[in-house]
């Protein structure tokens, strides 16, 4: 493990939210032993009014300085990080000239990388480790500017043109070429990136194990009516179709959708059957009690190129509670051969449905657990870590 490193996360995401972060969860545990500063994800003026507005939610106050724009933070595992927010920058990512979006863009990082070196130079972080964690655009434009002693590029997941654009696929391959090193989240990203880059590596997602543990399941549910559940991000990745026949065809279980509702196709088709209920986002601490009442969770996501790069976080999550779980095929996940289901079609995933809730046992729920508890984030950030100690 490496230990009196100053580490700083040029991040895709915020730090806060209603899902856990894999990129939080090693950090956290990383500032155990070393220093680190976070920065969030680069918000702009148009997320300025759409906060006003009350269709998002961003810490306008920290980034107009009306407050602190770097907090020192408690994390979840008992460790303090620095926290930074960026003052807003101008939307850019719809330009399709690419001459105009280099300029306006130059400026969103000009203001990026003065507010950091300045808040690097305040906090004493002399040669930094920088992780740039799914942001290409900011990892390539600060990349040997920071004085660093390593860049290291987290990839947990493929590059998509939806919101950034075509641009992205250019900006991605530029960054990962340059990377000292680049740590993936499954194999199939691994190999993509390994033709880019041979420094490319495999930390697959965790679970806070101990925290899930407190709450699993002891033993079968006995009840008339089975009840199906998924926590998370309710996206454009859900296979409706393969859904909403399960929930045609299994009128005795109950469905149980829990999050941040980004797909309205997906509330409108499944919202019309008696047996679905929607449910709004809830806190991470919250979810191991939530999973925990689920006979059988699922992660329907659709079979495509992009989704082939998952490793979803929330597999472990389902099983350190006991929780059987049915999947789509949308990726190769080997190592759970044995521990959960995957479905070969439509039809297929409703009947592993029931067969899991008709099949489970004491003993499984148990095998379940024991399977979660080495694949804990304790384990996952003691190989990041060691992943990074072979390029400093």
């Amino acid at each position: 493990m490496i230990k009196g490193e100053n580490i700083v996360c040029i991040s895709n995401t915020t730090w806060f939210g209603n899902y856990a972060k894999s990129t939080v969860q090693i950090l956290s545990r990383l500032a155990k032993h070393n220093n680190v500063l976070f920065v969030e994800y680069p918000h702009t003026f148009k997320d300025i009014v759409a906060t006003m507005l009350g269709k998002q939610k961003t810490p306008t106050a920290r980034m107009l300085r009306v407050k602190k724009g770097l907090q020192l933070i408690d994390t979840d595992v008992q460790t303090k990080a620095y926290n930074l927010v960026i003052p807003p920058g101008i939307p850019v990512y719809f330009l399709k000239n690419e001459n105009i979006f280099n300029i306006f863009f130059g400026i969103n990082t000009f203001i990026y990388k003065s507010v950091l070196k300045r808040t690097l130079k305040k906090l004493h972080f002399d040669n930094p480790i920088v992780i740039t964690a799914y942001n290409p655009f900011y990892g390539l434009s600060l990349i040997g500017k920071l004085n660093e002693k390593a860049h290291i590029y987290y990839c947990y997941d493929g590059v998509e043109s939806g919101f950034f654009g075509n641009r992205i696929f250019d900006f991605e391959d530029k960054f990962s070429k340059r990377a000292k090193a680049i740590i993936t989240t499954s194999d199939y990203l691994n190999d993509e990136k390994k033709k880019i880059n041979p420094n490319s590596f495999v930390v697959k997602n965790g679970v806070d194990f101990p925290v899930f543990e407190k709450y699993a399941k002891k033993e079968v549910y006995i009840r008339e009516r089975k009840k199906v559940g998924f926590i998370g991000s309710l996206d454009p990745r859900f296979d409706i179709e393969t859904v909403e026949n399960a929930v045609k065809v299994l009128t005795n279980f109950d469905f149980e959708f829990t999050g941040d509702m980004r797909n309205q196709v997906l509330k409108s088709r499944l919202s019309a059957y008696p047996n679905v209920k929607f449910f709004d986002p809830i806190k991470p601490n919250d979810v191991p009690k939530i999973l925990a009442t689920y006979d059988v969770g699922i992660i329907p996501y659709i079979v495509n190129e992009v989704n082939k790069n998952i490793y979803p976080l929330k597999i472990n999550e389902y099983l350190a509670v006991g929780v059987p779980l049915v999947m789509t095929p949308f990726a190769v996940l080997p190592e759970f051969e044995g521990i959960v289901s995957i479905s070969e079609n439509m039809a297929d995933f409703a009947k592993k449905l029931e067969d899991e809730t008709r099949n489970d046992t004491k003993e499984k729920i148990e095998q379940r657990i024991k399977f979660a508890a080495t694949n804990s984030w304790d384990a996952r950030t003691e190989s990041f870590s060691d992943i990074i100690e072979k390029f400093i």
